[in-house]
């Protein structure tokens, strides 16, 4: 039996490290906090891309009685994108969380379904989305999702 090392390439900075125009991203997926309809676990999720020729589109999580129908903010950002704009590539996504008591402390990484989500499109558009995870002690940044998501299903697992 052989045995196989994966690893996930995730850089670690304070807010303040990252480009004015990283930071206004990150700055708008806090805002897009306030839209979130989160009545059942009350934790307010946001999410802005920023598309291949400068366009921001902002998403939030929305929340339903029946869970499963609920839609995680990168979800609700990145199908928007396609929606509005499906001949631009997705270049950065941030993501930012808040409870209760304010904005984690963590930055919180997407679920496996976004992160299919974000898959699908890198490899759509042959294009890694640069990804910024908000925390107040932290910014993680990761280059593709592929970082985060190295075993991966897509079409070319169907061959």
């Amino acid at each position: 039996m052989k045995e196989k090392t994966i690893s996930a390439k995730i850089k670690v900075c304070h807010i303040d490290d990252l480009s004015n125009e990283e930071q206004r991203l990150i700055e708008l997926a806090k805002k897009a906090t306030d839209n979130s309809y989160s009545p059942y676990s009350h934790f307010r999720v946001g999410a802005a891309i920023r598309l291949d020729d400068g366009t921001e589109i902002i998403g939030a999580n929305q929340e339903n009685a029946a869970f499963p129908v609920t839609l995680c903010a990168e979800r609700t950002a990145l199908f928007a994108a396609q929606a509005q704009h499906p001949e631009r590539s997705v270049v950065q996504l941030a993501i930012a969380a808040r409870n209760e008591e304010g904005f984690t402390s963590s930055p919180i990484a997407p679920c496996g379904s976004c992160r299919q989500v974000i898959l699908e499109i890198e490899n759509r558009y042959s294009q890694p989305i640069r990804i910024y995870l908000y925390g107040t002690e932290g910014v993680y940044v990761i280059d593709s999702i592929k970082d985060i998501l190295p075993l991966n299903f897509d079409s070319e697992s169907m061959l």
